[in-house]
């Protein structure tokens, strides 16, 4: 009984230990800048809903991209959506960037984020596509590095990026920011650097005419976890996806705790439907729900053990991609983080149905999702 107690332990340790080593390893390469002659033009997809807090600081950074040939096309299905008036301002501050607002109904697509880029990509100039979140914030070089990334291997198909949850404002959107810097990033660097890409929607750069001749964007026009299967069409096609260094702001504000507990809730519904023996092993990289086999092992050290690993995780994480300005958040907050999640993670194959932007699904193999009557 001790061997099998040692066993996960060790299996715990070395998840979190590798994890963080990952996330430092995919943040701190360098990649050569192409010649101005080489850099392909680039449309960059936003789809919009709503206007999120801080959604003008987001975008208007795309309004300030370093980089030689690139349009902005923002979407939004609905006419009298807030974020109509917000992009038209900002189109008018900056007249020196092609972009557009395009209203659009929609393209019959179960799910809503791709619904609304089957509706801007008819409008789209370019074949380097890069769809970007609204709650992103990105540097003036953002594009360009992206792009310096995915041509700097003929091999790579796509490109994304690790993200650092910052803005905190209350104790829901600290607790969000402490899931993505700790056990998101961990998450999404490891395997994808060991072959097993695990892309992050919020920011990809792929090619639309490779894309498409993989089935494009209709393929997952059904699926609520579009960004995955995403990342393995390229890898099924013997393409890779690549992390660029730059770390990307996302910005999480007025989220209240039951919020980011129905956030992380559907994410590990999407992770049981997607690869179920996964999501059932995340137990195994929890120090909290490993604490009784290390104490098995170790006895009260065992409270030690459990401390320095969370640590690691999500304070290390914290540090890895925004630095040491309050990273206090994450130690404080990690166990109370830790207990959350447990309890998202028992509930998650129990559930069948989701919320998201408003539209409640039916939440099957795969991520498939199944529209109520009438939603279609």
């Amino acid at each position: 009984m001790t061997g099998f107690a040692f066993v996960l332990m060790g299996l715990c340790s070395a998840w979190i230990v590798l994890g963080i080593v990952a996330v430092i390893r995919a943040t701190s390469r360098t990649t050569r800048a192409p010649k101005p002659s080489e850099l392909p033009p680039v449309t960059v997809l936003k789809p919009l809903c709503g206007a999120d807090p801080g959604l003008e600081e987001n975008l208007e950074t795309f309004f300030n991209q370093d980089y030689p040939s690139y349009e902005l096309l923002f979407g939004v299905q609905n006419p009298d959506d807030p974020a109509v008036a917000l992009v038209e301002a900002l189109i008018a501050r900056h007249p020196e960037v092609p972009a557009r607002l395009v209203v659009h109904t929609g393209a019959d697509a179960i799910n809503p984020k791709v619904d609304n880029i089957l509706g801007m990509l008819p409008h789209a100039s370019n074949d380097m596509l890069l769809v970007s979140d609204s709650n992103v914030r990105a540097p003036a070089h953002y594009v360009s590095e992206m792009v310096a990334t995915r041509l700097a291997d003929e091999r790579t198909g796509l490109v994304t990026n690790l993200f650092a949850g910052t803005g905190e404002d209350g104790l829901g959107s600290a607790l969000e920011n402490v899931q993505l810097n700790g056990f998101c990033a961990s998450g999404a660097s490891l395997p994808t650097l060991l072959g097993d890409a695990l892309v992050v929607g919020k920011s990809m750069l792929l090619s639309r005419a490779q894309f498409e001749g993989l089935g494009g964007f209709e393929r997952v026009k059904n699926v609520l976890a579009e960004d995955f299967v995403i990342g393995k069409m390229f890898q099924h096609a013997g393409l890779e996806v690549r992390i660029a260094p730059t770390v990307l702001e996302n910005v999480t504000r007025n989220m209240s705790v039951a919020a980011f507990i129905r956030r992380q809730l559907r994410w590990a519904m999407l992770r049981s439907r997607l690869r179920p023996w996964a999501q059932l092993s995340e137990i195994v990289t929890s120090p909290l729900a490993m604490l009784p086999a290390a104490w098995a092992v170790m006895g009260p050290a065992a409270l030690t053990w459990c401390v320095l690993l969370l640590a690691l995780r999500d304070v290390g994480g914290w540090v890895a991609l925004r630095g040491w300005r309050r990273a206090w958040v994450a130690a404080l907050l990690s166990p109370v983080r830790e207990l959350v999640l447990l309890t998202v993670w028992l509930r998650a194959p129990l559930k069948r149905h989701v919320v998201w932007r408003g539209h409640k699904v039916r939440l099957g193999a795969g991520t498939l999702v199944y529209a109520p009557a009438g939603r279609r």
